[in-house]
């Protein structure tokens, strides 16, 4: 701790920052319990989202014996070759995510002769695992920038309630004691001096 002066000026000084630390703290916890609160529904989301992927995979299973024949994993690898994710910025408790807005995916002409007749539902089914993954990897990413701001904003809540706050009060106690045996030192020597000056007439 910084040696404090121990003067009026400093216990001014002292007092209108414990102001400002008690103004801005109950703003700092409130985005805390905000942050919390969003990384808790992103894992709701998540597990959600792997519930649906789980669901996906098994209404897979009726396609993945047709895989085996010819060209068909080869085609529907590239029908589900993503072009790009689409995502917005969302702002969270001050925070910019993103936010998942879809997958834009490599689209090929459909053989009407050769392609077999089963390989467009086959690929919409894949496409659909494909779009969840990305979804997740998005909220993932969300959790992970939200998590960053969390330890940020919990760091400046405990300076705030155990260091500043409890410091800049301990200061003020000092000050004020300091003040004070300074004015009763201040009485005492004027009341002595008094009864010096008395004396002295008396004697004159």
């Amino acid at each position: 701790m910084a040696k404090v002066k121990l003067t009026k000026t400093a216990l001014k000084q002292e007092r209108d920052a414990l102001k400002q630390y008690e103004r801005f703290l109950p703003t700092l916890q409130l985005k805390k319990q905000q942050l919390q609160l969003e990384m808790r529904l992103c894992l709701e989301q998540i597990a959600a989202n792997e519930v649906r992927e789980q669901e996906s995979r098994d209404a897979l299973r009726a396609w993945s014996s047709l895989f085996g024949d010819n060209e068909a994993p080869e085609k529907i690898a590239a029908r589900i070759a993503v072009r790009a994710v689409r995502t917005d910025t969302l702002n969270i408790a001050g925070v910019n995510v993103p936010k998942y807005r879809g997958v834009d995916f490599e689209e090929l002409p459909t053989d009407l002769f050769l392609d077999e007749p089963w390989l467009d539902d086959a690929v919409d089914v894949i496409r659909k695992i494909v779009e969840i993954r990305k979804e997740r990897e998005v909220i993932r990413e969300q959790h992970r920038l939200i998590g960053q701001e969390l330890r940020t904003t919990t760091q400046r809540v405990n300076l705030f309630e155990k260091v500043k706050i409890p410091e800049a009060k301990e200061n003020i106690r000092l000050i004020q004691i300091a003040i004070g045996d300074a004015q009763t030192s201040a009485v005492v020597r004027s009341k002595i001096a008094k009864k010096k000056l008395q004396g002295e007439e008396g004697a004159a």
